[in-house]
């Protein structure tokens, strides 16, 4: 059985090559670190460090890495101060270079093209170090890891020596030590002061691979000069600079921003606001919806569709899988400018009907951008002053004071940090307007005017992006710095908050709000409080069509509907629809269908009547009309007189929710075909219609 393992011994020898070392065994003999506190608080160092090489690891040299960069619990960044004065081996001086890292400084010593040959040698390292002490309330303190945790090999012995400044009792002198992997807290040494004032430690047993010795000495106050204030100040902004450079950028863009909209975007002061019983003349709703928000959404694209179908120019059809439909009606009423584009836009070229769905999102977002387009060219300008001219320089200070802040950074992290720094500053705008837009969905819900499963899919569409949102600003912070990743979102916050405050109304703009502020007065008054108001109009089925697409752009459509709730309780007339010859009828399951066009219930034709069923699931509109939760409505449609359930919901009311959610769908339909999944990813997505 010898003869067999010597032979395998021999067998494994033959194949390993002559300089292959059959027991590589290297390790550190001893490592000791002389350490001198000075009075100003600085440290002289001397490492000596004797080691076994046989060619494994240990080839041309050793390196030694020194941290230098660390965080404050706040995520500042401090850098000690590191001096490397001399690098010796046996005594004699030894080649060597550094080389930054993420978190310090390489000592290299030794000679690229010179192996070392087999044996023992002893580095010596010599270095000035600052900002390494801790200054308490009744007590200054070195906290010190001697040999650092990044060794490869055992260290047989290490010892370390701290000499303070002269004159501190020996018995004032607090000494205590950690051994172990980094963070342990083992107690495998011995700790004293001698004779001489030097605080010693020393292990007591070998420490493995990763393993290290870290001491604790503390000392009365007093004998190390304290820094002040000023000095820990300086200490902060050079440490920080990205920090320094993103507030001092901050602050002077706040300043140009101030001072820009002091010039240009201060509103002249509102006149008196009167109620108007009438719109401002010549001014279309979606013109004073574009006007008042100073700014073009498609919620003005919806109110002028509606309008154009109040005034007889389109007519609307439902199939019976509930696709909408456009029809021009023959008729030529007069149309606003912005609704004349609309019309050449979706019917100019001799097409008669098209079709509310995703195949036409090119020719209904063709129509919308000509929309846009007339209504910019005929008011902005003259009514309103966007201001954008004044935006370049802000945007241009904030991408310098960003450049500037990543090029203070270490030179490992710039890459990354830059990247992320432009990525985030796109990113932050767009899902700011998802965010934006989920919210007014939820607060269109709870008002009664949007529906919860839009903003609920809205606000899941949205979850993503603020995820990648929140991954985007974690990179920068590990990667970049905290003052980098703060001062990016408040740069972009402030750019985007001045991008609304710069725009302001002309004087005759002024003029023009104050009108469509007295009218929007009026359509905003309860039934009750109207008693209040001087000669104002009959409400008539007529008027509330008349006014309800202003009341769609000035987003009061619901109070409006309100006030025609219980208009049939003295034997109105049913408000005549949108849709020429179309009327809405309600025929439960929350479903809009389309009926052939009546002015009244006595006029229904005969023959098989039409079933109102609502039932509990539609709860929320009959909330939304001042109903119950729950109530249940039946009737049917047809007959001179309809029968309603005793102390239940007027159908009247109903019929005014009714005519108000057709709008609403008119609304998201003409919404929802001109904007596609691939715009959303791109952040071209604007305020629902329904918000």
């Amino acid at each position: 059985m010898r003869g067999v393992l010597a032979a395998l011994l021999l067998l494994l020898a033959g194949w390993l090559p002559p300089s292959a070392p059959l027991l590589a065994d290297e390790r550190i003999l001893a490592y000791r670190s002389d350490i001198e506190v000075l009075d100003d608080g600085a440290m002289r160092v001397e490492e000596t460090i004797r080691v076994r090489a046989e060619g494994a690891q240990i080839l041309r040299g050793i390196f030694r890495d020194f941290p230098t960069d660390y965080r404050d619990p706040l995520g500042n960044r401090y850098r000690v101060g590191f001096e490397l004065l001399e690098v010796a081996r046996d005594g004699h001086p030894e080649p060597h270079h550094t080389r930054r890292l993420d978190n310090g400084i390489r000592i290299y010593a030794g000679e690229e093209q010179r192996r070392l040959e087999r044996g023992e040698y002893t580095y010596t390292i010599r270095y000035l170090t600052d900002r390494q002490l801790g200054f308490f309330t009744d007590h200054d303190e070195l906290y010190w890891n001697v040999t650092g945790n990044g060794w490869g090999f055992p260290i047989e012995q290490a010892e370390a020596r701290v000499t303070l400044p002269r004159g501190i009792p020996i018995n004032r002198i607090r000494v205590e030590g950690y051994t172990g992997l980094r963070g342990a807290r083992g107690e495998d040494y011995r700790a004293w002061v001698d004779s001489e004032g030097r605080a010693r430690f020393e292990t007591t047993r070998p420490l493995g691979p990763g393993e290290g010795l870290t001491l604790v000495a503390t000392w009365p106050k007093g004998y190390v000069r304290e820094p002040g204030r000023g000095e820990r100040l300086g200490w902060l902004l050079d440490d920080n600079r990205d920090g320094a450079i993103t507030l001092a950028g901050l602050l002077l863009l706040l300043v140009y921003y101030t001072f820009a909209w002091r010039r240009a975007g201060r509103d002249p002061a509102a006149g008196v606001i009167i109620p108007r019983y009438q719109p401002p003349a010549d001014h279309s709703p979606a013109s004073m919806r574009f006007v008042r928000n100073m700014g073009y959404d498609q919620k003005a694209f919806s109110a002028a569709l509606v309008n154009m179908a109040v005034k007889g120019y389109l007519g609307i059809q439902e199939s019976d899988d509930g696709q909408f439909t456009l029809e021009k009606s023959g008729a030529t009423p007069r149309l606003a400018a912005g609704e004349g584009a609309i019309a050449s836009a979706l019917l100019g070229d001799g097409t008669r009907r098209i079709e509310l769905r995703q195949a036409n999102h090119d020719r209904l977002g063709r129509a919308l951008k000509a929309h846009r387009r007339s209504l910019s060219a005929d008011y902005e300008k003259r009514y309103f002053d966007t201001n954008r001219g004044y935006l370049v320089p802000g945007l241009l200070l904030s991408a310098g004071v960003m450049l500037l802040g990543v090029l203070s950074l270490p030179e490992a992290r710039r890459e990354t940090a830059g990247l992320m720094s432009v990525w985030l500053g796109f990113w932050s705008i767009g899902v700011f307007t998802l965010l934006r837009s989920a919210a007014n969905s939820w607060r269109s819900a709870s008002r009664g005017t949007g529906r919860h499963g839009r903003a609920l899919l809205q606000t899941l569409f949205t979850l993503p992006f603020l995820a990648g949102e929140v991954l985007g600003i974690g990179v920068l912070f590990s990667e970049g710095s905290a003052p980098l990743t703060l001062g990016l979102l408040l740069l972009t916050g402030v750019n985007i908050a001045f991008y609304q405050w710069m725009k302001a109304p002309t004087l005759i703009g002024r003029r023009l709000l104050d009108q469509v502020e007295g009218f929007a007065l009026y359509l905003s008054v309860a039934e009750q409080e109207e008693l209040d108001f001087k000669h104002p109009p009959e409400r008539t089925p007529q008027l509330f069509e008349r006014y309800l697409p202003y009341a769609i752009a000035l987003d009061l459509e619901q109070r409006w509907g309100e006030r025609f709730s219980s208009l049939l309780h003295t034997g109105g007339r049913l408000p005549t629809a949108l849709v020429p010859g179309q009327r809405l009828a309600w025929t439960g399951h929350q479903r809009l269908r389309l009926r052939p066009r009546q002015r009244s219930l006595a006029d229904h034709p005969a023959g098989p009547p039409v079933l109102v069923d609502h039932p509990g699931p539609a709860a929320a509109v009959l909330r939304w009309a001042g109903g119950r939760a729950g109530t249940r409505v039946r009737t049917r449609i047809g007959h001179p007189s309809p029968k309603i359930d005793s102390t239940r919901q007027p159908l009247p009311r109903l019929i005014t929710t009714v005519l108000h959610i057709a709008a609403k769908l008119l609304v998201r339909n003409s919404m929802m075909t001109t904007m596609t999944l691939r715009r959303r990813a791109l952040f071209v997505c604007s305020t629902s219609p329904l918000s």
